[in-house]
């Protein structure tokens, strides 16, 4: 019961894999904790999803709200600042580093954004242990396969934050620092299913950028499960990476329009884009083994190497969304598992966000 007792600190709590993260852990099920802490910048969101626990609309609902109402607690304040990381992160047992800009074109147009809360954040978090001394067992940084032989702003910061968590694990050895990667979550905000959704509510066209482009993909749930067993199993400086399958994007698209006469409109490749998403490269294969449905990438720092485990490489190869291609009939049954296809009009509510 890895959160029992314990004050979990989430930064960027209020957004999509945020907020399904905290409700996870409110309802219990790894120990209730003794407080979760959301840090973020938004009042807005953070009011709406105070409001969210308040109005409990089912009686299941009931252990989350008393969790709710005793060990939630909301903070203003940015990662980038480290007067405001240190307010919020000195009696951490646990922190969860959800912060980021994570919008490909966003960055593209404002890097020095994207360093400051991808990279400046994460120096922060890892400044304000070392320099006070805060004895935090646990740090996650929440990454994105984007950041896996990087071509774009995003990626490119969320690699170098990888890599600040990474060595942290030498400077400060009584805190373990870990990461998870993975592909593009199901219905999060931002992504490309509520574009579609509303594309199709608005009569289309539903804006393809090239037929063949493939994207790992994963629900909100199955983010925050990433995040679980690697709290759990990870070790000091390693990578969790979920055996996550992939599609076509005009397969996604295909399977949200059904039989409906919506138009797809090929819009071509976004400054940033990769074809295909990468969550292991090559180079990182050689360090990298199986446990259960995850990949673990090892840390290449001499200095955190487990020379004696008995894990054998389970990838001779990069791990790639080209590799294992879902067909169009399994790509509809995924949505279909996730209940993202809708019928015209109907609304449905994933991860307390709703879509169109």
């Amino acid at each position: 019961m890895i959160f029992e007792g314990k004050t979990i600190l989430v930064t960027g709590g209020t957004g999509s894999m945020g907020k399904t993260f905290v409700h996870r852990v409110l309802m219990g099920e790894l120990g209730v904790p003794k407080k979760v802490i959301v840090l973020s910048r938004d009042e807005a969101k953070q009011h709406d999803m105070r409001m969210s626990y308040l109005h409990k609309l089912v009686a299941t609902d009931e252990v989350i709200f008393r969790n709710f109402m005793n060990v939630l607690q909301f903070r203003i304040g940015d990662v980038r600042s480290y007067e405001d990381v240190c307010s919020a992160i000195k009696d951490a047992d646990i922190v969860v580093n959800a912060a980021a800009l994570k919008q490909v074109p966003t960055c593209e147009y404002f890097p020095a954004q994207a360093v400051m809360t991808n990279c400046i954040g994460a120096t922060n978090i890892v400044r304000a242990i070392e320099e006070n001394g805060y004895p935090v067992q646990t740090v996650i940084a929440i990454s994105t396969d984007k950041a896996c032989k990087p071509i774009n702003v995003m990626g490119m910061t969320k690699s170098i934050q990888e890599r600040i968590f990474t060595a942290a694990n030498v400077l400060i050895p009584d805190t373990r620092f870990i990461c998870v990667r993975y592909g593009n979550v199901l219905a999060s905000r931002g992504s490309v299913i509520p574009l579609f959704h509303d594309q199709i509510k608005n009569g289309g066209p539903v804006t393809v950028t090239v037929p063949d482009m493939t994207r790992f993909l994963l629900s909100l749930e199955q983010a925050v499960d990433t995040v679980f067993v690697a709290l759990r199993e990870a070790k000091r400086g390693e990578t969790y990476v979920p055996d996550a399958p992939a599609a076509t994007v005009l397969n996604i698209a295909k399977a949200l329009i059904g039989k409906r006469k919506t138009e797809i409109k090929i819009t071509g490749i976004r400054p940033g884009e990769k074809m295909h998403e990468i969550m292991v490269s090559e180079e990182e294969a050689h360090h990298t083994v199986k446990r259960g449905d995850y990949y673990a990438i090892r840390p290449m720092l001499p200095e955190l190497s487990d020379k004696d485990s008995a894990e054998s490489n389970a990838l001779d190869k990069e791990f790639s969304s080209a590799d294992t291609v879902l067909d169009y009939e399994g790509t509809v049954a995924l949505l279909h598992d996730h209940n993202l296809l809708i019928e015209q009009g109907e609304l449905i509510l994933e991860g307390e966000e709703l879509l169109r």
